[in-house]
């Protein structure tokens, strides 16, 4: 590893170190290098708002031909130059006199997405709510399970696939009574009396601790992910491969 490279690997070692030992407690070396990070990851969204998304979705279709490496019988957007002002007001956020100005784009961007929200909200869970209508009464007692439908032929696959299995019936009635029960957890608007309805929102109610235990474990696991990666960087990269095996 060359001086350049190790000095480099030296500084990701001195801020991982940095990162984690907010997990002792809160002192100035984490404070550091949280500022070092931020300053970082500022400049480096700036960069990549511009490559990523000013530039080929906003600067390049306004100048058409003239832009650099644009086709030359590409036409240009000339109106795009427009949302200049638009982006430039909401600058004025940091403005104490004329603050109200940047409430414009905000309030414009605002409309526009909640327009569009209605669209992705459907595409979302749509699908979802088409999903959660399944067969629970098996339609053949042939096998258990589905069969594996390898080196069947395409008719045979669509036969197979056309039937609800014993075991997908199964999957299919935990499906709708988790769904059942968690909605019904939601149910506010009235007080509810029936003691098989208390039950089964309690049951909904266990059923979303487990899942949000489940959603926290994997939380935790990736976060372990992350402390791996960090540990190699440190222990295989900087002393292993770096210091050591100069």
């Amino acid at each position: 590893m060359d001086r350049y490279t190790l000095i480099k690997t030296g500084f990701g070692v001195l801020a991982t170190i940095g990162l984690y030992s907010v997990l002792y407690k809160e002192n100035k070396f984490y404070r550091f290098w949280e500022h070092v990070f931020l300053g970082l990851a500022s400049g480096f969204t700036l960069l990549v708002l511009w490559t990523d998304t000013l530039n080929p979705n906003w600067y390049k279709p306004m100048m058409g031909a003239a832009a650099e490496g644009a086709d030359p019988a590409k036409p240009a957007y000339w109106a795009y130059i427009f949302l200049l002002p638009l982006g430039l007001m909401g600058y004025f956020v940091f403005s104490n006199r004329h603050n109200w100005i940047s409430r414009i784009p905000i309030g414009i961007m605002l409309g526009l997405f909640s327009a569009e929200q209605i669209s992705v909200w459907f595409n979302r869970y749509g699908s979802q709510i088409g999903d959660s209508l399944r067969p629970i009464v098996p339609t053949t007692w042939d096998s258990l399970t589905k069969p594996a439908t390898q080196g069947l032929t395409p008719e045979r696959i669509a036969e197979v696939n056309s039937q609800v299995y014993l075991s997908q019936a199964i999957t299919n009635i935990v499906y709708i009574v988790t769904l059942l029960s968690v909605v019904s957890y939601f149910l506010f608007s009235f007080e509810i009396k029936s003691k098989f309805m208390v039950r089964f929102t309690t049951v909904g109610r266990w059923l979303l601790m487990i899942g949000f235990g489940a959603i926290f474990g994997s939380t935790v696991m990736m976060r372990f992910s992350l402390l791996i990666d960090r540990m190699y960087f440190i222990w295989i990269e900087f002393l292993k491969q770096g210091v050591l095996g100069q």
